[in-house]
């Protein structure tokens, strides 16, 4: 099976998935990359507020190529930042037999799923959820709700990553025969720690930030912006003892300078910190906490990050994946516009007890594995 995956632009999560499915045996795979070659340059991020280029590799282990993107204000940010006046003809001359595109928000990506209904198979893969929806009528709930059923009427398989995905595709016209479950993953690999390495520069970074033994780590890492609702950290935080806890903040955004401004003593903020320290950011936790209020936060891949390096995780409601990821024993879930409830202290309190989770931990990761999504592939091309 020749498979031509649609994607707007390398990404660190994606990369290892394309490089392990490039292995198997029944799929010659190409990677078309439409924002083109600048998508792998470092470039200015407006989120974090500063340049930046992941420091891992993000190209290596399967076939790839940059496509001509002709719009005047290139990006993913916006729908008409991806435009490939060759893109069809190219994944038509490659002779694919199947097209599996990676969201549909931009012109190129909207233009070859249409283009290629009934000429090939197209699949589709993307994380949307209804969580953010108004619960109430609304007419532009009506009409978006009419234009993606109207989108999805092209697709013959969704790739869905979890419960809220799979609602969100359902509600949008697709039947369960056409739903396959391919769970959002990461690099559990890259994360995992088997000679203790990572917990041992974790455990000396602990010692040149002051943050003694008897202290416990609660971590907030990502975007420092609206959506990811940090300041919850600073409600938390104070109400927990003060020399029993430290929040470390990893990451930047535009509301870093107004964070600096109003954190507590017991805060520390260590800034943008690239892929290949992560694992050991991570480690530097009792708890990581994401505390998202959206719009727009489809899943949370911090938390898998987390998970995989063995770190009990709170997440709010509005984290697609806290829901498939977050079992009794490996975290809780939280509304983050109620007062902070007696629970959640005492989560925090035992953060560091992991008697009843290792087996849970090893069945989560498993089945939020890469090689659970090349297995959700082949049940459908064999």
């Amino acid at each position: 099976m020749k498979l031509a995956i649609i994607s707007s632009h390398p990404i660190q999560y994606n990369s290892p998935l394309f490089a392990l499915l490039a292995q198997e045996k029944k799929i010659d795979l190409m990677v078309f990359y439409t924002w083109g070659k600048d998508a792998i340059n470092e470039k200015y991020d407006p989120d974090f507020q500063q340049n930046f280029k992941w420091d891992i590799p993000l190209l290596t282990g399967y076939d790839y190529k940059f496509l001509t993107n002709t719009s005047p204000n290139p990006g993913s940010h916006h729908f008409k930042g991806i435009i490939n006046p060759d893109l069809n003809k190219q994944v038509e001359n490659w002779g694919a037999d199947v097209i599996w595109i990676w969201g549909w928000a931009f012109d190129s990506h909207l233009k070859a799923i249409r283009y290629f209904k009934g000429k090939k198979e197209v699949w589709f893969r993307g994380d949307s959820t209804l969580l953010d929806e108004p619960k109430n009528f609304n007419v532009k709930k009506l009409l978006r709700r009419i234009f993606l059923k109207w989108v999805y009427s092209h697709v013959d398989k969704a790739f869905y990553v979890g419960t809220h995905n799979k609602e969100y595709f359902k509600k949008h016209g697709l039947n369960d025969s056409q739903l396959i479950y391919s769970p959002h993953a990461i690099d559990n690999q890259r994360f995992a720690d088997p000679k203790g390495e990572y917990m041992a520069k974790a455990k000396r970074l602990r010692s040149s930030l002051n943050i003694s033994h008897q202290q416990k780590v609660i971590l907030f890492s990502g975007k420092l912006e609206k959506k990811k609702n940090p300041f919850f950290m600073f409600e938390l935080i104070r109400k927990l003892p003060e020399n029993k806890f430290v929040l470390v903040f990893a990451g930047s955004g535009p509301l870093e300078n107004e964070l600096k401004e109003k954190a507590p003593p017991n805060c520390l903020f260590l800034g943008f910190q690239n892929q290949s320290i992560m694992p050991i950011i991570y480690r530097l936790a009792d708890v990581f906490v994401l505390p998202s209020i959206g719009p727009g936060e489809t899943w949370g891949l911090s938390i898998n990050e987390a998970l995989a390096s063995g770190i009990k995780v709170i997440a709010s409601e509005k984290c697609g994946g806290a829901v498939d990821l977050l079992t009794r024993n490996l975290g809780i879930v939280i509304n983050t516009s109620i007062p902070i409830t007696t629970h959640l202290i005492e989560f925090l309190n035992k953060s560091n007890d992991h008697s009843q989770s290792d087996i849970e931990l090893k069945e989560t990761l498993d089945k939020h594995s890469y090689k659970a999504i090349i297995e959700s592939i082949q049940k459908v091309y064999e």
